[in-house]
C-alpha cells in the first residue's frame, strides 16, 4: 500500500514540475484551410490570379457538390470571393484569393513549416 501511494505522489509532483515550467501556449492550425479540399482550393488561388468553378473542379478530381461546400466555408470566411456572371447564356462562377485568406494560407504555412523543423529536429 505504501509503495502505491509513493508511487502515485512521485507521479503527481512530476506532472506538477513539468506544467510549472513556462512552455509557450501551441498554436492552432487553421481548421479551416487545414481540410484537404480547401486547402488545395486556397493554394491553388494563390498561385493564380482567379479560377473558374470548372477549372477547380477539373484541377481538384472533385464533385461539383463537394467543390461547392468547400468553396462556400472558405467565402462565408472572406478567404475567397466568388463572382458569378454569364458569357452568352452560360453561367460562370469564378474564385479570387482575398488578402484575408493569402495571410490565412502563409500563416498556415508557417505553422505545418515550423512543425516539420521540430519534428525533424528531434
Amino acid at each position: 500500500m505504501a509503495k502505491s501511494n509513493t508511487a502515485r505522489i512521485a507521479r503527481a509532483e512530476l506532472e506538477r514540475a513539468v506544467k510549472s515550467k513556462a512552455q509557450p501556449a501551441p498554436v492552432e492550425l487553421d481548421r479551416l484551410i487545414h481540410e484537404r479540399v480547401r486547402l488545395a482550393i486556397v493554394s491553388a488561388l494563390a498561385v493564380r490570379d482567379s479560377l473558374t468553378f470548372n477549372e477547380l473542379k477539373a484541377l481538384l478530381n472533385t464533385s461539383d457538390g463537394n467543390l461547392s461546400v468547400h468553396a462556400r466555408k472558405l467565402e462565408d470566411a472572406d478567404y475567397v470571393t466568388c463572382v458569378k456572371s454569364f458569357a452568352g447564356r452560360v453561367p460562370k462562377t469564378e474564385y479570387r484569393l482575398t488578402a484575408l485568406g493569402r495571410r490565412a494560407l502563409e500563416r498556415y504555412l508557417d505553422h505545418m513549416e515550423a512543425l516539420i523543423r521540430a519534428t525533424r529536429a528531434r
